[in-house]
């Protein structure tokens, strides 16, 4: 395929699934913006000046500060806030302070994107659904059960996977953001006054006649940017020119449009602000827009559940989560994966939000205070990377970073007043995973001071086995440790209840990359030791799942045939004792522990062939 060729087919891919959450937001922003419980009327000046604030939102916000410069910080391809948090994580023996401030950032920032993937199919399904009350009031009392049987309904799909439907993603959304162009075009012909909005000084008059009024608008005008984290999250997937091509040429001007629309619509009739989006559609089209509606926040909230799948990857490959099951649900497609307990969980609070806020301008409450928080850690985190790793001069980084933190800390101040309405449920969830993510941290730290306490090195062990009487016998033998220079706890038990050992042993330590994806032939690290013995380290990416019997089969020098070979895994069994955390935070990690995945299913290894022992370890 032709390069060009090539660019445009990403580009198409694209919209359905970068765009998805910022393409629905049309169905409630304009609406929420102008809200009457800011003490507004829908007069021109009011509605130039939020018709105003969202242009320059998209313009400063999306195009110029993702699109042009944090986009520049990827991970050797990879976007998203884990990858930023893996470019800064601190070295071994590394002292610098800052690169600690910056991982807690990225790791809290990670935990708000949590909450992120269950308000967005909420709200977003919802808002849709609502349409069915402008084109036939009386299917009122059912938008609610619709509603919940479409949530359902995808959560349920998601064991399939997404490699059949997710083709069907992305001409879906070229026609939905066609319509959107259409339905805008149609108002504005009617006013095209409304265009004047692109001149900022309606956005500082509108400021200047309502003082902290406005200050609280920006609130809901922030809801026309909060799919710029999805923007950066899947640069991965599409690269810089496909997805910087699909937005300045085809989603941004017909977001405007859209929005310029309801703007001259509600300028008309100010009795349309009860649903601008729906009511600019002519009769005759409501029920198709409805549908088209809903089958576009489908596609939105897809690609939200499907981020929450790859961040747990993600966070479990850099030591912030336990083993989860992960399923590969595509045989050519690495991306495409499935984290059941992920799936349930999310399906559960979404339904429950769904039911608790009833409506989407009462979801709205709760949107947009997590997303806040997480751009402003990524400006942060930006910044930090600009000035200290690519060392960019403190003249370019100053000017930079007040510019974009002067709007995300304008959107984060004015999401902070939501928090009573509801903003306090998604920083409830980051709160909740954050605490997750941080005592399995610093759990498995103190995991590893307890063992090492009372272990011996490699080398000291192989040095002493010709005392110890040990019988050995034909065969190959795979022990695994999170910790190489140390005997694993399972071997030295294994020795000190059976003297017997194989011929040939293999200290095999799985190791995460802050690199994405490593190559096959990057992938092995072999030391021999000594009397049989050798240290095999396997490293993997962020974004990859280990699997060790493929590794095994693949890497032929090694000469390990994974259904020949026995391995040997330990399960600390963990005794808090308040030694290295809080009493309640060792009983949470010691429950974490328990319930982790167990290493040979995770790692992918016969388990015919695999054997765990209980080892007691006190933290």
């Amino acid at each position: 395929m032709k390069p060009r060729a090539r660019t445009l087919g990403l580009a198409l891919a694209a919209l359905g699934v970068v765009f998805g959450d910022i393409g629905t937001s049309p169905l409630y922003a304009v609406r929420e913006s102008l809200s009457p419980r800011y003490g507004l009327s829908p007069d021109r000046d009011a509605v130039l000046g939020v018709l105003s604030l969202i242009f320059w939102s998209l313009i400063l916000v999306i195009s110029v500060k993702y699109l042009l410069f944090v986009m520049r910080a990827d991970n050797h391809g990879e976007g998203g806030i884990m990858a930023l948090t893996a470019l800064v994580m601190p070295r071994e023996g590394s002292r610098e302070r800052w690169r600690y401030l910056a991982v807690v950032l990225g790791i809290f920032g990670a935990a708000l994107l949590y909450g992120d993937g269950m308000i967005t199919p909420a709200i977003s399904v919802l808002s849709a659904v609502e349409g069915l009350k402008v084109v036939s009031p009386g299917l009122d009392p059912y938008v609610i059960p619709l509603t919940v049987a479409i949530l359902v309904g995808l959560f349920a799909l998601q064991p399939r996977g997404t490699g059949g439907v997710g083709k069907l993603f992305g001409p879906v959304m070229l026609v939905w953001f066609a319509v959107l162009a259409v339905l805008g075009l149609r108002q504005i012909a009617t006013n095209p006054g409304v265009l004047q909005a692109v001149l900022p000084h309606h956005a500082v008059r509108f400021f200047l006649e309502h003082g902290f009024r406005a200050f609280l608008v920006m609130g809901s005008v922030f809801l026309v940017v909060t799919g710029g984290e999805a923007l950066y999250a899947d640069l991965g997937h599409f690269g810089r020119t496909p997805i910087r091509l699909a937005w300045f040429f085809y989603v941004l001007p017909a977001l405007l449009l859209n929005y310029f629309g309801q703007g001259a619509l509600v300028l008309r009739d100010p009795a349309a602000l009860a649903s601008p989006f729906f009511h600019m559609a002519p009769d005759w089209a409501g029920y198709p827009l409805v549908f088209l509606a809903a089958a576009a926040t489908v596609i939105a909230s897809q690609a939200v559940i499907s981020g929450s799948f790859s961040l747990t990857r993600q966070a479990i490959q850099l030591g912030y989560l336990p083993r989860m099951r992960v399923v590969q649900t595509s045989s050519t497609e690495r991306g495409q994966i499935y984290v059941p307990f992920v799936n349930w969980l999310l399906m559960v609070l979404t339904v429950a939000l769904v039911l608790g806020f009833r409506s989407s301008s009462n979801l709205a409450g709760a949107y947009g205070v997590g997303v806040s928080t997480d751009m402003v850690f990524t400006t942060l985190l930006f910044t930090l990377i600009a000035y200290r790793l690519w060392r960019w001069p403190i003249y370019l980084v100053a000017p930079m970073f007040l510019a974009f933190m002067s709007v995300d800390a304008t959107f984060w101040l004015t999401n902070l007043v939501k928090i009573p309405e509801g903003g306090w449920v998604p920083l409830l969830v980051a709160g909740v995973v954050y605490l997750l993510m941080s005592t399995w941290k610093r759990g498995r730290e103190a995991l590893a001071e307890a063992l090492h306490a009372r272990t011996l090195t490699l080398e000291r062990l192989v040095e002493g086995l010709p005392q110890r009487g040990i019988t050995r016998v034909p065969g190959t033998a795979v022990y695994f440790t999170a910790y190489p220079r140390y005997a694993p706890e399972v071997l030295l038990a294994h020795l000190e209840h059976h003297r017997v050992l194989h011929q040939r042993v293999v200290i095999c330590t799985v190791r995460t990359s802050e690199r994405p994806r490593v190559p096959l032939e990057r992938r092995a690290h072999r030391k021999p030791i000594g009397d049989g013995f050798e240290r095999l380290i396997l490293v993997y990416g962020f974004m990859e799942t280990p699997n060790l019997t493929a590794a095994f089969h693949d890497l032929a020098d090694l000469d390990l045939p994974p259904y020949e070979v026995s391995y040997f895994l330990g399960r600390e069994l963990v005794v808090p004792t308040g030694r290295y955390m809080p009493r309640w935070r060792e009983l949470l990690f010691a429950f974490m522990r328990r319930n982790a995945e167990s290493p040979v299913i995770y790692f992918h290894l016969p388990p015919e062939r695999a054997l765990e022992v209980g080892v007691f370890a006190r933290i």
